[in-house]
């Protein structure tokens, strides 16, 4: 059946399924979106802490880092709090493997040629398969082994690939076959130009990133522009947005990514403007106050928040509830695009919270759904 807006359409590369835990990666499955602790994972309070920081804000998958015999001595203690599958992070000791897959992580992220013999890989696939583990082989530009870039002579999309099927081969060798691959680097060029490549060799899912990218604001973009050229074209079944900020803010801007696309659906979707002399409020403070406020809903929604009457009615017309400014300190409120009542300005704020509040109650209730105002032509 074809769509009725097709140039919304994306039509997802189609790869093999495998699980991570409990979260199915890959195939038809959701994009799942992953982020990384930073706490010292010795640390064990600190680390479950960020943890369940990051659920709150969604995230369905938690890398935590396991350089150290002392990071792995009581990893058990995190995977058992957890809530989502916990990924172990592991780079040249193979022990560390053995050690986190037997205490409960749902994947390893390993490089099987860092791992030292066969041998050595042979146990560590072992584990995985004695415990229900799945590997992630994660190929990064600023690792990669001498031999290719003797070869190439500078990290490029044909390296990265033949290093991510070299690891995969070994993988295979054993096999094992439960396994997602990622091609990262922090030249967006690069990347997207490996994993474009890299999703036409293989049928395995792929973890998109663009490593190293930066601060929040800069790293955001970077990202956005690399792993959402990625989405748009089909390719990706598992993300993590790389940035020098609080794993939560990593969260929220993979949720932001694939919420833009159409891909995902959690919380509260905001369509506000960026404000002019013609806003009968603050739109820049209250926006800020409002996604805030609304942080804790979990449930997929859509709110507009303009400040005037000149694009405001439109997008009112689309979102569940919109709030158009007007004038004398008087705004209009729309529920389900529809015009519905005034409310002043001291009382707006309180008063959006509570209808999306009420809203989104009785959407998990079922007694209502999301507003969709295109459901009639779609119809």
């Amino acid at each position: 059946m074809s769509s009725v807006r097709p140039w919304r359409d994306i039509e997802r590369r189609k790869s093999r399924q495998i699980m991570v835990g409990n979260v199915p990666v890959g195939g038809d499955a959701p994009i799942s979106v992953q982020t990384m602790t930073n706490t010292p994972t010795e640390d064990v309070r600190a680390t479950i802490d960020q943890i369940r920081r990051c659920e709150d804000v969604g995230a369905d998958i938690i890398r935590v880092s396991c350089p150290t015999e002392e990071s792995t001595a009581n990893f058990d203690q995190i995977t058992r709090a957890a809530n989502v599958p916990i990924v172990a992070d592991i780079h040249f000791h193979y022990k560390r493997a053995l050690e986190a897959a037997d205490k409960g992580a749902a994947c390893l992220r390993i490089n099987p040629g860092n791992i030292g013999s066969s041998e050595r890989v042979a146990e560590v696939v072992r584990a995985a398969k004695a415990n229900g583990c799945a590997i992630r082989i994660g190929v990064n530009a600023g690792s990669l082994e001498k031999d290719l870039l003797e070869k190439y002579g500078e990290p490029c999309p044909e390296a990265l690939i033949e290093s991510a099927l070299d690891h995969i081969k070994l993988l295979q060798d054993h096999d094992f076959h439960d396994y997602k691959v990622a091609v990262k680097a922090s030249d967006v060029f690069l990347a997207v130009a490996a994993y474009h490549g890299l999703a036409e060799a293989v049928d395995c899912p792929l973890h998109l990133g663009i490593t190293e990218a930066g601060g929040l604001i800069g790293g955001t973009v970077k990202s956005s522009i690399g792993i959402g050229s990625l989405l748009w074209a089909g390719i990706g079944d598992t993300i993590r947005v790389s940035l020098s900020a609080e794993p939560e803010q990593e969260v929220k801007v993979g949720f932001e990514m694939l919420k833009a696309l159409g891909l995902r659906t959690r919380g509260v979707r905001v369509v506000s403007c960026p404000s002019c002399s013609r806003q009968g409020f603050d739109v820049i403070r209250t926006v800020e106050t409002l996604e805030k406020r609304l942080e804790h809903i979990k449930t997929p929604m859509s709110l507009s928040v303009l400040g005037c009457v000149v694009n405001g009615p439109g997008e009112a017309r689309e979102t569940d509830i919109g709030l158009t400014g007007g004038g004398s300190g008087k705004h209009m409120v729309y529920l389900s695009g529809v015009k519905d009542h005034h409310i002043e300005s001291e009382d707006m704020l309180d008063h959006i919270v509570r209808l999306v509040e009420e809203k989104a109650a009785k959407i998990e209730a079922g007694e209502a759904t999301a507003f969709d105002p295109h459901a009639e032509a779609a119809e």
